[in-house]
């Protein structure tokens, strides 16, 4: 999987590596149970710190996306514990009146979201 990390965004580059990391999970380029590279190997080939690398992988790690086997690497978790938490449904909820509050045209904007999830919904069914 190829990373897009923006070293100029107000983003944190740790919270784009774990949003790669979730659209890739999501769009069916990274599958169950694979592993993921080294925090070391990541950290060379985007040009930033481990330490940035390590955060991300913690953060992913906490939210149970991932496991850490000193053994074999880490990886993604092969079962998923949960389908969807509440607390991922509040900040679902969070996004989408983030965007309803930018918009007059509730149409427009469900058929945005509409839009964005078929893209998403593309790559898992080519796989």
């Amino acid at each position: 999987m190829k990373m897009k990390i923006n070293l100029a965004s107000e983003i944190p580059i740790y919270q784009q590596i774990r949003d790669q990391i979730i659209l890739g999970l999501g769009r069916g380029e990274l599958a169950y149970g694979e592993l993921l590279p080294s925090a070391r190997q990541l950290a060379e080939d985007l040009g930033i710190n481990p330490m940035t690398v390590n955060k991300a992988y913690q953060t992913l790690k906490q939210e149970g996306v991932i496991v850490v086997d000193r053994r074999v690497g880490t990886k993604i978790r092969e079962q998923q514990r949960y389908l969807l938490e509440e607390e991922y449904i509040e900040r679902l909820d969070v996004i989408l009146a983030e965007g309803l509050a930018k918009t007059t045209d509730d149409g427009k904007f469900r058929e945005l979201v509409r839009k964005r999830m078929a893209k998403l919904m593309e790559g898992r069914k080519q796989k």
